[in-house]
């Protein structure tokens, strides 16, 4: 009798198996992983390779760190890694998490999980489960939803909600509803936004809807973790997709709502560009003058330049519409957001200096700045100087072909000018001719106030007329001094 032959649709077991072999095959195994897994065979338990280290497998991206599952509980896996890990570490323990190093290789392995949320916090009651698939179904998307088993005769891949057609297709869907996922985590929601930076991926329609839905609940989750998605995000390599995302689904409002803000419409006569669209421009035009990777400063920067302008926005008289300091009001909100999110001190105070100066060279104008104006440019830049030559060359998106050049021409005139100085004069740490141990001595003084105005004094002589010779150092100071004391 001949074998019935499958529904129509179905694979037949053997293609169905060559597949399987097919796609194990394009996941490579390190040794170590192999070395692991016939630990945990022998002790009769089952090990998977999971989520993003098969998912970045496929996408033949290398990764260092290995994510496993197991139905082993926690503190089997520790006996199991006992005596053959050179470091192990118990951080997410109650989790059901261990983490391991063996040789250069981190990795994590987790039990099994069938978590219960309370959807009030973001916080699961941790429970154990006890197959694969009741793990799988309970991750934030299907691209992440995929195993493979190394403990079995051979390897075998685990793919029960699709995701390997999804990676292929470059969509972003939920093995759960979009509406369960999001509220066990509306973290998932950002990490959404955060893949389709990363991967180029698209959001499936219900996915969106749900993001829409349910964009509120984010308010649920520690600005910590929030500006870690965000930090991420930024520094993908399609960010500017992200952040549409974001504005259009009202994500924005939760995370940056400055960045929705901006989309301000041109007026009647023309006078202005949508700012939101410019500023994304801004952005793809930052990253395209990076050399050593992602800058997460100037893309913040790139990003953030005219959230003053909103506040700013005046109609005048004649009908045009002007944003008169909208960076001086753009660094403060800057300064705010950033703070707000926890980002550390160091980059809250570059991306505000940045958003703070943007607007300073367009006071160049054909390069009537005196030698004293540009040493100020380089001395309120300080390290963020090449920074801030991207940020300002950036900045330029009209569509006027002869302005655009003209306006290019403008800084490189610029440059020169900064270049002809440092190779006069100690451009990049500007100094007065005295320091204050001087000061004193020459004031016969000892440390307060009138040291500090001294300095100040010095300083804005340096940067007026450059470098002085000691002798009129010294004869500017006890002239400033004789000043002092009528």
């Amino acid at each position: 009798m001949s074998a019935a032959a499958p529904a129509p649709g179905a694979v037949a077991p053997d293609l169905l198996l060559a597949q399987q072999n097919a796609v194990v095959d394009l996941v490579s195994v390190p040794p170590v992983a192999d070395e692991l897994a016939a630990r945990f065979a022998a002790a009769g338990h089952r090990l998977y390779l999971v989520g993003g280290t098969v998912r970045d497998a496929l996408l033949g991206r290398s990764g260092g760190d290995l994510d496993f599952t197991t139905d082993a509980r926690p503190d089997a896996v520790l006996a199991l890694l006992a005596g053959w890990a050179d470091a192990v570490w118990e951080t997410g323990i109650a989790f059901g998490t261990v983490g391991a190093r063996r040789g250069d290789t981190p990795m994590e392995i987790t039990t099994f999980r069938a978590d219960a949320y309370d959807r009030v916090t973001r916080n699961p009651v941790v429970a154990f489960g006890d197959s694969i698939a009741g793990d799988l179904v309970r991750r934030d998307f299907t691209v992440n939803a995929m195993a493979v088993e190394l403990t079995g005769a051979q390897r075998s891949f685990v793919d029960p909600h699709g995701g390997l057609a999804a990676l292929a297709a470059g969509v972003l869907d939920t093995p759960a509803t979009p509406q369960e996922s999001f509220a066990d985590d509306p973290l998932r929601m950002l990490r959404a936004a955060r893949f389709v930076a990363q991967l180029g991926f698209t959001p499936a329609p219900r996915v969106l809807d749900a993001i829409t839905e349910m964009a509120g609940e984010l308010a649920r989750i520690t600005r910590e973790r929030v500006q870690t998605e965000l930090t991420k995000l930024v520094c993908g390599r399609f960010p500017r997709r992200a952040i549409e995302l974001l504005t259009d689904t009202g994500l924005a409002e939760y995370v940056l709502p400055e960045v929705p803000a901006m989309r301000l419409a041109i007026d009647e006569h023309m006078q202005h560009k949508d700012v939101y669209t410019h500023s994304l421009v801004v952005l793809e035009q930052a990253i395209d003058r990076e050399t050593d990777g992602p800058d997460m400063v100037l893309r913040l920067a790139a990003l953030l330049h005219d959230v003053g302008k909103p506040d700013t926005r005046r109609k005048e008289p004649d009908g045009r519409v002007s944003f008169h300091h909208h960076e001086v009001v753009g660094a403060k909100l800057v300064r705010r957001r950033l703070r707000e999110l926890r980002y550390p001190k160091a980059v809250i105070d570059e991306v505000s200096q940045l958003v703070y100066l943007h607007l300073r060279f367009h006071g160049y104008g054909t390069g009537e700045w005196t030698d004293s104006a540009v040493r100020r440019y380089v001395a309120d830049a300080g390290p963020l100087l090449d920074r801030l030559h991207r940020l300002v060359r950036s900045d330029c998106t009209t569509r006027n072909r002869r302005r655009a050049a003209a306006l290019q021409r403008s800084y490189d005139s610029l440059e020169a000018r900064i270049a002809a100085l440092r190779a006069q004069e100690e451009l990049d740490a500007i100094r007065p001719d005295l320091n204050g141990n001087e000061i004193m001595r020459l004031l016969g003084i000892g440390p307060g106030p009138l040291v500090g105005r001294a300095y100040q004094h010095l300083l804005a002589l340096r940067m007026e007329r450059g470098p002085l010779t000691r002798e009129e150092a010294e004869a500017e100071l006890r002239s400033w001094a004789a000043d002092q004391n009528p």
